[in-house]
């Protein structure tokens, strides 16, 4: 990968990571466009390691939801928080290791067309779901038990198009949370979740191998990281307050038509290189 690649791809991870449209997919609809070699394990890893950037601009906004504690009520408010999140990432744990073992994730980050056909799918779901699950109070907080069923839905997004983000929200949803009370659980649930998978890929990439340990490949992650962190950063704040007022309608008419340009050009034969 070049500087280049890097900074687009990081561009593209910053913007969709707390969108409903699938960060993931759209990372590696990005690499094929940029004749990224899909196979390559640093690429694999790139995909997962970026998101640590993310991640910090989560902490970095809500650095007093994550660590203001002046009092004992407001430590004992923390460890709950903080318990959580624990109980909300266990299911994503669980499936996760076991799609990543069985090799069925690796398969999944290298298939185009599941990306499109799963950003379809979850697009046409975004049409109804504002009708189906608005039914959130002010009043509703997230409970031990509605933690766990969000960390349950995000499940889903093992699959790459389905998207993290649009589970964990509609999960928070499904629970009669607001939207925006199930927009921001779903950042700070994105914390331990994607924590994990970043230190889970650089285990697995020193145990396998340090050959990609190189000056190139380690200014590219920093890059990436870097860019990755200031983009999410503005993404995250438009988007609660985008949400708050329209609902999720406009992100499932954006899915579909992605995706269906890309299920088009896939079986007309086309590629999606940009140069071919």
């Amino acid at each position: 990968m070049d500087l280049f690649q890097t900074i687009v791809i990081a561009i593209v991870e910053g913007l969709t990571e707390f969108l409903p449209v699938s960060s993931t997919g759209h990372m590696i609809i990005t690499q094929n466009m940029l004749h990224v070699a899909p196979g390559d394990p640093f690429v694999h890893a790139f995909t997962f390691i970026i998101q640590f950037g993310a991640i910090l601009s989560v902490v970095c906004l809500y650095w007093k939801q994550f660590f203001q504690m002046r009092n004992e009520q407001e430590f004992a408010a923390k460890m709950r928080f903080y318990g959580l999140l624990i109980v909300g990432v266990i299911p994503a744990v669980v499936i996760g290791l076991a799609a990543k073992k069985s090799g069925l994730l690796d398969w999944l980050l290298d298939s185009v067309t599941t990306v499109a056909t799963t950003l379809v799918l979850g697009g046409v779901f975004m049409l109804f779901v504002d009708k189906i699950f608005n039914k959130g109070t002010d009043g509703n907080k997230v409970t031990w038990r509605r933690a766990f069923i969000i960390g349950c839905w995000q499940c889903l997004s093992v699959i790459p198009g389905m998207s993290r983000s649009m589970s964990t929200i509609v999960g928070g949803m499904q629970q009669r949370l607001t939207r925006k009370r199930a927009a921001e659980f779903s950042f700070f649930l994105a914390v331990p979740t994607m924590a994990g998978a970043t230190l889970l890929d650089l285990i697995e990439m020193f145990g396998q191998s340090n050959d990609w340990v190189t000056s190139h490949n380690i200014a590219m992650l920093i890059v990436g990281c870097v860019v990755a962190f200031v983009v999410a950063m503005l993404a995250m704040k438009w988007f609660v307050g985008f949400i708050t007022k329209y609902g999720f309608k406009a992100f499932g008419w954006y899915r579909i038509i992605v995706g269906g340009i890309i299920l088009i050009l896939l079986l007309t034969g086309h590629s999606l290189a940009m140069v071919d």
